[in-house]
Parts: structure tokens; C-alpha cells; sequence
């Protein structure tokens, strides 16, 4: 298995194999927490229009997201897995933007196959590649506002890489190092109301979920998560 690391649109365009495509601060979190939150599907958008648009389609679609961090006009929730966690989201259809990790998964055309990435859910991302046992996977860090290569995205990408091959590695160090993170100060910045702490402990909570979230077409085009159980029993090397 060939592991590539690679960054921001430009790195997910030319994704190949399967891509996890890789968004800590939030985007990624705030998917698995809309999941377990029984969402019916989520729908992940490029353009804030495109997405105001989607959302007259369902009768149960709501619209989550951001720009530079704080919640869109119109929108009924930020990108705050604090927000999602205090909603009552069963059933319910969910059409979201953000500034990095949407934008890395309408841009991943080339590969095989598309994942997201984070902490909270990375071992059973893991463990869903290697059940697949690709001869390529691409993992794009999406950074700060697919601009700027960011602590949060670099350490899940080697976690998840150290995964795939077996590697031990830290998880109290990971979380010890982002608290130390300038990309971390967000969350603890009184003036920044839409990014709670409480955003920081949900995203930094390893290995939360038992399941992998893929990137698929639906039958109009328009790309939704597929949530992908993934079996972690006792025993399996995890």
C-alpha cells in the first residue's frame, strides 16, 4: 500500500487510490457528530449558493456551515459539533459548506474512492482502508481555509498514516501538542463566540466513532456521506 500525503484543493483534485480527505477543525468532526446525532444523509457543497439552493429540495433539509469560521446567514447551524450535539437532527437531511474540508471532497474527481477524516472516527477510517487493502490511498490535509497547512490536519494525517502500517503512536501526545497550538487559540478566544472550547474537546475526542464516513454520488449528481459501519472487535489489532 502507497500512502501519499498531500495538501489543500489542488491535493484532492489529483487524489488517486482512495483519499481521506482530512478536516479536524471542524468540518469532519462535526459530520460524525451529525451521524450520531441520526441524520438521514449529509450533503457536502463547494458553493454557499449551491447550498441554499439544495436545501429547497428536502422537506427536512437543514443547512450547516461556515465562512472563516462563523455560522452563514440563513443557516441554521455553524460548523460547531458543540451546536449539532444540542440539536435534534433525527431524520433530518443535511446540506453543509465550509471553507476546507467541503471543498477537498467535491475536488477529489480523480480517485477511486473518497473518505473523511478526523480524529474522532480515524482508527475505523483506518480500518475500512485496510479491509479495502487499495494499492494507493492519498491523505489531503485541508488546512486552514485550504490555504495554510495546519498542527490539526498534519497530526491526523500521520496518525492515520501510522495506522495503515502498524505504527505505534501517541494519542495523549497528539492532544497535549494541539493544546499548545496556535491553531487551538480559537477555541479558548472569548472574542470568538463560534468557536466554543467545547468545539475543541468534541474534535480531540479519539476514536469516538466506530464508523467511516464515504463520499458518494447520488442519482442527481449531488455528492452525500455515506455512513460505513466498521467492525472493531477486540482482537483485530486496533
Amino acid at each position: 500500500m502507497k500512502i501519499d500525503i498531500v495538501n489543500f484543493v489542488d491535493g484532492a483534485r489529483n487524489a488517486e487510490g482512495i483519499a481521506v480527505v482530512i478536516d479536524v477543525f471542524r468540518a469532519f468532526s462535526v459530520a460524525c457528530y451529525c451521524f450520531s446525532k441520526g441524520v438521514s444523509k449529509i450533503y457536502p457543497i463547494g458553493d454557499v449558493d449551491d447550498a441554499y439552493d439544495l436545501v429547497k429540495s428536502f422537506d427536512d433539509g437543514i443547512l450547516v456551515g461556515e465562512r472563516k469560521g462563523k455560522k452563514l446567514p440563513g443557516f441554521d447551524y455553524g460548523n460547531s459539533p458543540t451546536e449539532i450535539m444540542a440539536a435534534n437532527l433525527l431524520g433530518k437531511a443535511v446540506v453543509h459548506t465550509t471553507h476546507a474540508g467541503t471543498q477537498g471532497l467535491v475536488n477529489a474527481v480523480n480517485a477511486d474512492e473518497v473518505l473523511t477524516g478526523a480524529f474522532v472516527n480515524a482508527k475505523a477510517t483506518a480500518k475500512y482502508i485496510k479491509d479495502r487493502n487499495p494499492d494507493k490511498v492519498t491523505l489531503v490535509k485541508m488546512g486552514l481555509e485550504a490555504k495554510s497547512q495546519s498542527d490539526e490536519d498534519d497530526l491526523c494525517a500521520e496518525y492515520i498514516k501510522m495506522l495503515l502500517n502498524n505504527q505505534p503512536f501517541d494519542e495523549t501526545a497528539i492532544v497535549e501538542t494541539l493544546c499548545n497550538s496556535p491553531y487551538s487559540e480559537r477555541f479558548f478566544d472569548p472574542d470568538k463566540p463560534w468557536c466554543p472550547s467545547s468545539d475543541f474537546d468534541l474534535c480531540l475526542d479519539m476514536n469516538r466513532f466506530s464508523f467511516a464516513l464515504r463520499s458518494i454520488p447520488d442519482e442527481t449528481g449531488n455528492l452525500h456521506l455515506e455512513k460505513v459501519n466498521v467492525d472493531m472487535a477486540e482482537g483485530n489489532r486496533w
